[in-house]
């Protein structure tokens, strides 16, 4: 009898590992606005380095 996969348990992304190439990107896949700290911030997004960017 195959033995079953343990349960995978869900990991918040880190925000290395969410890349926007640009605002529009973000938008597209429904996360801007982004946040200082968050997934997918980064400050080449954040025109005026306010902690948010993508607004």
């Amino acid at each position: 009898m195959p033995s079953e996969a343990p349960p995978r348990t869900e990991q918040p992304a880190r925000s290395a590992d969410v890349y926007y190439s640009n605002c529009a990107a973000a938008r597209a896949a429904g996360a801007a606005p982004l946040h200082s700290g968050k997934p997918g911030y980064r400050s080449g997004l954040d025109r005026d380095n306010h902690g948010v960017a993508c607004e």
